[in-house]
């Protein structure tokens, strides 16, 4: 799979991803109303009018970009109705060839993270018949739990040629916390970052490694020096636009062929009708807002690269 993420990075010649995280106050009032009359303001009313509003935005977007990034929290809000709608997201996301990365942030140890890894990324039996679940490309992991939490997601990416993003340095204001403790001379980051290019490494495609490592916009200079660490591992970075990100302070994410990061925007795309930069696109054609924002997006990054 990380093969076809680069393939389509190339074509499309946009290392973005859409994050697909529709908070319901995203979501027109017109797309509202229509789900609700149809299931009322209930669960599965909301689960229904964030499905709808995925759909159009994955409608006007889908032939720019390579890849989605649905983040589970904002449909598991609404319950087992939520989750048949993030199912039905990656699924059509799939109709559409995009490359689906699930953000469900998992992590723990043995048969928990077993069944983590066969739910988003593998198969369950199921008597005689084996299922797929959710079904995700790549999905984000946790690895404060180390070598143990890793190790079946990784078993797992292997049999079914699915990917990983690992959290290594993460864009939200408090992650020094913990991320940056200096232990042994380096900070906890670098070493989190080493153990991602050693689980990678027996996990090659053809230019890159399907162990990639999350590593957020808004530290551009630990950017450039995790690069180094893990030359063959691509990374996720978060934080594009609403946080503050710009293609500028992104260039030493890539390597010098031009790969080895793919940027999110979610918000900064999915609500960008809410922004005085697209608001002339209005409410009703919110998609055309997104689409514009994906358009800028790429030149953005495409820019900074040249």
């Amino acid at each position: 799979m990380i093969d076809k993420l680069v393939k389509k990075i190339q074509e499309t010649d946009a290392p973005i991803t859409v994050g697909l995280d529709p908070m319901l106050s995203y979501v027109p009032e017109h797309i509202q109303k229509a789900a609700f009359a149809e299931y009322g303001e209930t669960l599965a009313g909301a689960a229904e009018a964030i499905w709808q509003f995925n759909k159009e935005i994955i409608d006007a977007t889908y032939d720019l970009i390579p890849a989605v990034k649905p983040q589970v929290a904002m449909y598991e809000q609404f319950g087992v109705e939520g989750m048949k709608a993030f199912q039905k997201t990656i699924e059509y996301c799939h109709e559409k060839d995009l490359v689906v990365i699930g953000d469900v942030k998992r992590g723990d140890i043995g048969s928990t993270s077993a069944a983590y890894a066969a739910g988003h990324l593998g198969k369950v039996q199921v008597g005689s018949k084996t299922c797929t679940a959710f079904d995700e490309d790549f999905i984000t992991v946790n690895p404060y739990l180390g070598t143990d939490g890793i190790r079946p997601f990784v078993d797992v990416c292997k049999e079914e040629k699915k990917g990983l993003f690992i959290l290594v340095k993460t864009s939200n204001p408090s992650s020094g916390e913990f991320q940056d403790r200096i232990i042994d001379g380096k900070p906890l980051y670098e070493h989190v970052a080493e153990k991602v290019a050693a689980w990678g490494a027996d996990c090659m495609g053809a230019s890159y490694s399907a162990i990639g490592a999350v590593v957020g916009a808004t530290y551009p200079e630990i950017g450039k020096v995790l690069r180094k660490v893990m030359p063959n591992s691509f990374i996720l970075v978060p934080g594009y636009g609403a946080q503050g990100g710009k293609g500028k302070n992104l260039v030493h994410y890539f390597n010098k062929d031009g790969l080895g990061a793919i940027v999110n925007s979610s918000r900064g795309i999915i609500a960008a009708y809410k922004q005085e930069a697209y608001a002339r696109f209005g409410a009703e054609h919110f998609a055309e807002a997104s689409r514009q924002a994906v358009i800028d997006m790429a030149e953005d990054i495409r820019g900074a690269l040249k």
